[in-house]
């Protein structure tokens, strides 16, 4: 499945998320589909990005939060039904989205935290999803140079 359908039914299942366990599982489906999408442009997209590619897989996979989710979500882990990058472009500034929604919603998770467990495993998910943000940013600004340079 194209990376793209999986950003829009992530960001889905994010917005439709009402507990802490949901906004947990979803933070760490949005983090496993961030690792593959990195994984996948440091084998096969442009050369050019291929390095920082391989930061963002890096980055996404050091979340340990899936820890704490049951890998037994209704429709499995999202990430390993990435098949293809279209448009590297538009999956970059679709994952971009997605983190930042993750992040906006495990802001909602601390400060509601009761447990100081659920609070740092909150702010270690919000740490990685910018550092993931700030990779796929990094990326799709090299792409934008790239294509300039072209032009």
């Amino acid at each position: 499945m194209d990376a793209v359908r999986i950003i829009a039914a992530s960001r889905r299942s994010l917005a439709q998320a009402n507990t802490v366990h949901d906004v947990l599982v979803e933070a760490w489906q949005a983090q496993a589909l961030a690792e593959a999408i990195g994984s996948h442009l440091a084998t096969f997209g442009p050369y050019e990005v291929r390095s920082r590619a391989r930061g963002l897989g890096d980055a996404s996979g050091r979340f340990s939060g899936g820890l704490l989710c049951s890998t037994a979500t209704t429709d499995g882990l999202r990430a390993a039904q990435l098949t293809e990058i279209r448009d590297v472009k538009a999956v970059l500034v679709g994952l971009c989205q997605l983190l930042r929604e993750v992040c906006e919603a495990l802001v909602g998770v601390v400060i509601s935290a009761e447990e100081e467990g659920m609070y740092w495993t909150c702010v270690e998910a919000m740490d990685t999803a910018d550092e993931s943000r700030d990779h796929a940013a990094g990326i799709l600004e090299k792409l934008e140079v790239r294509d300039r340079h072209l032009a």
